[in-house]
């Protein structure tokens, strides 16, 4: 099991902004299966939205559910396939307001 996991502060994550665009697992050599994903952060919950991708593809769109960390509490169950080599992104469609915005996907094999 892996993950992606980021926090931005909110004057970096403007609209557009890819949130994973500087991890190194983003695209990896082998499938794998995302099985959930939490965004917390900002001023306030729903204050913030961000839109998933794999790929070109979007996969859904997220808001902040509250502020501060992503725990287990906040994370949310997704079934998406990741192809090999298959770019992970997670690009701000309305901006967080104050405060970093954090975002952890959990990957599996």
């Amino acid at each position: 099991m892996g993950n992606l996991n980021v926090s931005v502060a909110a004057a970096t994550a403007v609209v557009g902004y890819d949130l994973f665009r500087d991890l190194v697992n983003q695209t990896v050599p082998y499938p794998r299966r995302l099985t959930k994903i939490g965004v917390q952060g900002s001023a306030a919950a729903l204050d913030t939205e961000i839109e998933l991708f794999i790929g070109t593809e979007s996969r859904g769109t997220w808001y902040n559910t509250g502020t501060g960390a992503v725990t287990n509490d906040a994370m949310i169950d997704i079934d998406e396939y990741v192809p090999a080599n298959a770019r992970i992104s997670a690009k701000v469609r309305d901006a967080p307001a104050t405060n970093p915005i954090n975002v952890t996907v959990i990957t599996q094999p």
